[in-house]
């Protein structure tokens, strides 16, 4: 049973970033649909790693510079996987007129003039939201921010119907609902990480990167009748930005 979890958990790893699992860890569909949970486990440790690499450089640099080499760390971590994402679904929806042409787009491998209008904003603004931001609060703003937004992207996983069927996708092994139990164990791995902000922070930044979930969600619904890998993508991005808005808002001012 544990060992059967830890191989669900590694594959999740292997799936989604480009750091090295142990050698025993198989691969195969059934074991990548079984690791959907894990996403936001995932996201703990890529946010722990950018945490780690912030809280190093703001040992010998001021916080900006900080704050660029921990989003450099993760990007790395993921090999841009997510921004990707963002990109292509940009790409499809600014320059497609109808599902098969939005799937088109999204499937090519180069990137269009709203992909990386998309992709420069997202990286600037998070930039600008993680620097602005009270430096103690960086590192688990960075835990919670990928946590939750890698959650909010298995909600589309459990919601929505997968609507690609060719087989170089990137989201075919998912194309999956996960249960009620799994959701539960997905979420519990962002309860862990929220503790650490401030409740009112937590709960405004929760509540954007919600609401920015929905919107995607409305419109992939609207224009391709589910989702894609790259909206998976699209989602996580936005989210994570919504949720460092959450972070940085001023109510009742």
């Amino acid at each position: 049973m544990l060992r059967r979890e830890l191989e669900n958990f590694f594959g999740a790893i292997r799936f989604f970033t480009r750091l090295p699992v142990p050698a025993w860890v198989g691969h195969s569909t059934e074991a990548l649909n079984r690791s959907a949970r894990y996403f936001p486990a995932v996201g703990l440790l890529v946010g722990g790693i950018g945490a780690l690499v912030f809280l190093g450089a703001m040992q010998l640099w001021p916080q900006p510079v900080a704050v660029l080499l921990s989003m450099a760390a993760t990007i790395y971590a993921t090999g841009a996987f997510h921004e990707d994402g963002l990109s292509d679904s940009v790409d499809g929806l600014g320059g497609g007129w109808d599902k098969l042409r939005i799937l088109e787009i999204m499937k090519d491998s180069r990137v269009g003039s709203y992909g990386v209008v998309a992709m420069v904003l997202a990286l600037l603004g998070k930039f600008t939201l993680l620097a602005a931001l009270d430096d103690g609060l960086v590192p688990f703003a960075l835990l919670a921010g990928h946590a939750l937004s890698r959650f909010c992207a298995t909600v589309l996983l459990a919601t929505m119907d997968y609507v690609r069927e060719d087989l170089l996708s990137k989201a075919k092994p998912l194309a999956t609902r996960l249960s009620g139990g799994e959701m539960l164990v997905a979420l519990g791995f962002v309860v862990a990480a929220l503790v650490f902000l401030p409740p009112e922070k937590a709960i405004a930044g929760c509540v954007l990167a919600a609401l920015a979930t929905f919107w995607l969600a409305g419109k992939f619904k609207r224009w391709l009748g589910g989702y894609t890998g790259d909206c998976l993508g699209a989602v996580q991005q936005v989210s994570e930005i919504a949720f460092y808005l959450g972070l940085l808002a001023h109510w009742g001012r």
